[in-house]
């Protein structure tokens, strides 16, 4: 029959949207997804990337129907980007209910003042504030300012017990605190910005990589534990310092083992630019020997849903008030198990994957910042389109059969898809109840996870 692409729901945020991402949230009667968004192209701290917003942040819960349930609006305080404000819906008392955490800033005057800003907890019925708490950030005045507003939430669990990470940091010195449901601290972790081993990732993807029943944070190329912040490992630590764009944990179906997937964006020499480890952190293989690689995803693409990595190498990259350009595109594709070269056929720029169809194989969405949201099926062929760009891919409505899309358009209108026709089959329905995908399902609006989910 092929997939039947439909919009089921839509709602007119009654401005414009040039950025925008979503999170999935559970209350106590029903299933929502909570928007974070503002009228201004993301705003990144990297000098040459900052500049001055027109707007503001604002916080948007949606219902599964299109209807507008609250919206909260941060004000000027806050600097309208993900890495000086990340938003997590995460159940840290075990009520049942996911709690809203934010980075706020309590001083109304100064948006950089970084003495003054807060984690921060909302009540997801109405979006008023039920706590805050200082966030630590002794030395932060004597960096960078690329490296001191880069904030991460991240919340997991360790032996049945919910830990909430709060970490600040990716290119330089890194903090880590995990904290217990009192918001006590149960572990810190610094990582000082001369010590071996990599930096940080724009991604901070979770999953229980020794099956333990403890979660362990991919930060970068290390692993960390969510049980008390211990490294497990630190893949290539003596011959990779650099930081990597894409880490994504990656199931194999058959076995139900761990693999590793890095794209590598630092001027390094040393080390390839694209690499496979095991659960254990011992490369499994690499390539590429230079470039920045800006993009990159395993997907389950093969016809019984084997892995296919793919990365996009860039020459150049601008980013402000009129978006993200690349300039000097390659792409690349590999066989995930044996890390073989492949030719796809067509274009995985801009693209996250998506299992619409609910066959345990993934179609693909031009919906990274900037893309048009053209779908494609796992050969390339073009579906069909959204007509603009993808805030969340993944099944945040268990009503529906396959994952579904909410996409984001500038005229402030954010439309949810799906296809009519997709039937889940036993190997989609396992995916989903996994605790890897419930964990990372929920990152959506806490560094750039879009295509983490690929590798479940």
């Amino acid at each position: 029959m092929g997939i039947q692409l439909e919009c089921f729901a839509s709602c007119d945020l009654g401005e414009r949207v040039g950025q925008c991402r979503a999170v999935p949230v559970r209350l106590a009667d029903r299933e929502a997804v909570l928007l974070v968004h503002g009228p201004d192209f993301d705003v990144d701290p990297w000098y040459d990337m900052f500049f001055f917003p027109t707007g503001t942040l604002k916080l948007s819960l949606l219902g599964l129907d299109g209807e507008l349930l609250w919206r909260r609006d941060l004000g000027r305080s806050v600097v309208p980007g993900m890495w000086f404000c990340p938003v997590l819906a995460f159940d840290l008392d075990g009520d049942g209910v996911d709690e809203l955490w934010l980075v706020n800033n309590h001083d109304p005057l100064h948006p950089l003042a970084l003495r003054h800003y807060h984690l921060e907890r909302l009540d997801p019925r109405d979006g008023r504030s039920t706590g805050s708490w200082p966030w630590p950030v002794d030395g932060a005045y004597g960096e960078s300012a690329s490296s001191a507003f880069r904030f991460f939430l991240v919340g997991g669990h360790a032996h049945g017990s919910p830990v909430l990470v709060a970490a600040r940091g990716t290119y330089g010195a890194m903090e880590l605190r995990g904290l217990r449901p009192d918001l006590s601290e149960r572990w810190s972790r610094r990582i000082a910005a001369d010590e071996p081993g990599a930096r940080g990732s724009h991604m901070c993807p979770l999953v229980d990589l020794d099956g333990d029943g403890v979660d362990e944070l991919l930060w970068g190329e290390r692993c960390l534990s969510l049980d008390d912040g211990r490294e497990r490992f630190c893949a290539d630590r003596e011959s990779w310092r650099g930081h990597s764009d894409i880490v994504q944990p990656v199931r194999d179906r058959a076995s139900g083992g761990w693999s590793v997937y890095t794209c590598r964006e630092s001027d390094q020499r040393n080390g390839p630019r694209v690499a496979c480890y095991d659960a254990d952190g011992r490369r499994r293989w690499g390539d590429l020997d230079h470039g920045h690689i800006d993009m990159g995803w395993t997907a389950r693409l093969g016809e019984a849903g084997e892995h296919v990595a793919s990365a996009v190498r860039i020459g150049a990259k601008s980013c402000g008030p009129d978006g993200r350009h690349h300039q000097a595109i390659e792409e690349f594709a590999w066989d995930l198990a044996s890390g073989r070269p492949l030719h796809l056929g067509f274009s995985t720029y801009r693209t996250i994957p998506v299992d619409l169809d609910g066959d345990g194989r993934h179609e693909l969405v031009r919906g990274l910042p900037g893309g048009d949201g053209e779908v494609l099926n796992r050969q390339g062929a073009r579906i069909g389109s959204l007509g603009g760009a993808v805030a969340l891919a993944c099944r945040f409505d268990a009503a529906r059969a396959g994952e579904q899309l909410l996409s984001y358009h500038a005229d402030g209108l954010v439309r949810l898809w799906a296809d009519r026709a997709a039937i889940d089959t036993p190997a989609a329905l396992a995916r989903y109840v996994h605790p890897a995908y419930a964990a990372n399902r929920r990152l959506g609006a806490s560094g750039q996870n879009h295509v983490v989910l690929g590798g479940i």
